[in-house]
């Protein structure tokens, strides 16, 4: 049976404290102001009866992936594992998969990602500080904490101005037998990914055992990022 890779989020072990978000920038070299991880916050009541949610949100790897129907060019694309991924390379800018995604998960580059590093010479302190360009240079690297690694499988590590960007399941760790980053991240173990066809795998377990739910199921994606209990289940 062939593999259907998903993650599960355990709403009432995740703490909201962002490891997540962080271990997902460093392994991706996702510019300032997109994160592939991220979160929304919800607060119902009334004071001093008020219940907060925090909800971790990436893209879901839709079974029925709109923003893949919608790609002109197929950049946006599911690989071999069922993973949707993108190939910046072919990517003309569109948008349109930004628009069919009703999840807010698809991010923009107005700008060559980190450009700054190998242009910006001031410092906040001069003599004092390095700049950008400096701690760029000493680095030898497009930026101080540059992974090189995310981009020898093919996908671009640094993306270029005008292509879309959004979360891989980092199917290039998965490939190499290793977790997502934001799973192994998660200091409480809120993150659960693997193969749902294997019966004897844990997150097949937990889908068994509990009531999952998804992200605007009214939507009809079939996402394959689930939810289970809540914070104070």
């Amino acid at each position: 049976m062939a593999k259907k890779y998903g993650m599960i989020i355990d709403l009432h072990r995740c703490v909201g404290c962002g490891a997540c978000d962080l271990a997902c920038k460093s392994e991706n070299n996702t510019p300032e102001g997109i994160h592939w991880a991220f979160h929304k916050t919800e607060t119902y009541g009334v004071f001093p009866k008020v219940t907060y949610k925090h909800t971790p949100t990436l893209c879901n790897h839709c079974e029925d992936a709109p923003c893949v129907r919608v790609c002109p060019t197929h950049a946006m694309h599911k690989d071999e594992d069922g993973f949707v991924v993108h190939d910046p390379s072919i990517c003309i800018g569109c948008k349109s998969c930004m628009l069919a995604d009703p999840y807010g998960v698809i991010f923009y580059n107005k700008e060559h990602a980190f450009l700054d590093y190998a242009t910006d010479t001031s410092s906040v302190v001069k003599g004092a500080t390095f700049s950008k360009k400096e701690l760029s240079d000493k680095a030898k690297a497009p930026f101080p904490n540059f992974n090189a690694a995310r981009g020898a499988e093919g996908y671009e590590a640094v993306r270029k101005k005008g292509a879309v960007e959004k979360c891989t399941f980092c199917n290039h760790r998965v490939k190499a037998g290793l977790a997502p980053a934001c799973v192994v991240a998660c200091p409480a173990d809120a993150r659960i990914f693997g193969d749902m066809n294997d019966e004897k795998s844990k997150i097949a377990a937990l889908l068994r055992e509990n009531k999952p739910t998804v992200l605007l199921p009214e939507k009809g994606t079939k996402p394959k990022v689930y939810y289970i209990r809540n914070y104070n289940a």
